[in-house]
């Protein structure tokens, strides 16, 4: 490994499936041909909200951004992921690391926000029909967009700024597949309980407060539904938000299982990965931004019909 004066960290190690190579050509092809879903699914989803004017409308144009989110988010890791698997020199620069460190978290934080801020839409939209359109104008709803975008930024440059002041010694190999920022500062030879309390108070901002605002956003949407007499009458209200119900319901569902999973002793006391615990933060990454699109497309009849539009519309221009 590269080292300058022997105290300054060039580059890291990004152990990954070393020592399984069989398995990093499965994956390979398996992650390839996700990433390239990823690309098609989530970029018709953008084409479509912009083309389309019947999906003019704040929905719709949260989920343009959660598609170009989810675009940006994979794009941040996989595509060196796959050259990792090929490649018998699995590092990245120290610069390189923080520019990755800096995307994945500022991607991470905005979908969470960019989540809560389509739950306040769908409450708004279900339990106060009428006040809708003055409520969520495009006066709103462009700025709670950017603001997502902007949060996710703020609060990604901070950690990172954080971690990479961070002093590293002989040790640079991280063991996962991407820069995961907590992996990269268990590396540091000081104490980063300081580095831990402020991951501590930003995963409570940015990652509990929107699933507080989505829990009681759908708790009063179904309290709403159940008014409702008719049967057929709560069946279309619950189909307007079940989308992205079922999207938040993965998203946070597979972080919790992630970091709630029980541990086996050896991988607590040496805080080391095993192939499995890797393998599940890399479909995490994946399978929900994968995910996304087919869930809207299949259980969204105004996306159905926009996107049987826009292949007519290139077929006849064929």
């Amino acid at each position: 490994m590269e080292w300058h004066n022997q105290t300054v960290l060039v580059e890291f190690f990004l152990k990954g499936l070393s020592g399984y190579p069989r398995l990093e050509l499965l994956f390979f092809v398996l992650i390839l041909i996700m990433y390239v879903v990823i690309l098609l699914g989530n970029g018709t989803l953008i084409l479509i909200s912009i083309l389309d004017s019947h999906l003019h409308t704040p929905m719709y144009f949260f989920l343009g951004n959660l598609s170009f989110l989810d675009i940006c988010y994979t794009t941040t890791s996989i595509p060196s992921t796959l050259v990792s698997f090929l490649s018998e020199r699995k590092t990245i620069s120290f610069s390189g690391c923080a520019v990755q460190m800096f995307l994945g978290l500022a991607m991470g934080t905005t979908e969470c926000v960019l989540l809560g801020m389509m739950a306040f839409d769908r409450y708004v939209a279900i339990c106060n029909p009428l006040r809708y359109p003055i409520i969520m104008s495009k006066d709103s709803y462009v700025p709670m967009a950017a603001g997502s975008w902007i949060i996710g930024a703020a609060n990604s440059a901070v950690q990172t700024a954080f971690a990479v002041k961070l002093p590293f010694c002989r040790n640079n190999v991280i063991n996962h597949f991407s820069c995961e920022i907590l992996a990269v500062m268990k590396l540091a030879c000081v104490d980063i309980s300081n580095n831990e309390f402020i991951m501590l108070v930003a995963t409570t901002l940015f990652i509990l407060t929107p699933l507080i605002l989505i829990i009681v956003s759908y708790t009063l949407i179904i309290v709403s539904i159940l008014k409702i007499r008719s049967s057929e009458g709560r069946s279309k209200v619950f189909s307007t938000c079940s989308a992205h119900l079922t999207v938040v319901i993965i998203f946070y569902g597979t972080i919790l299982f992630m970091y709630m999973k029980p541990k086996s002793k050896e991988t607590l006391k040496s805080d080391d990965l095993d192939a499995t615990d890797k393998l599940i933060s890399m479909f995490y990454g994946v399978m929900t931004p994968m995910m996304n699109p087919l869930i809207y497309s299949l259980r969204n009849k105004d996306v159905k019909e926009a996107v049987k539009h826009l292949l007519r519309r290139i077929l006849l221009k064929k």
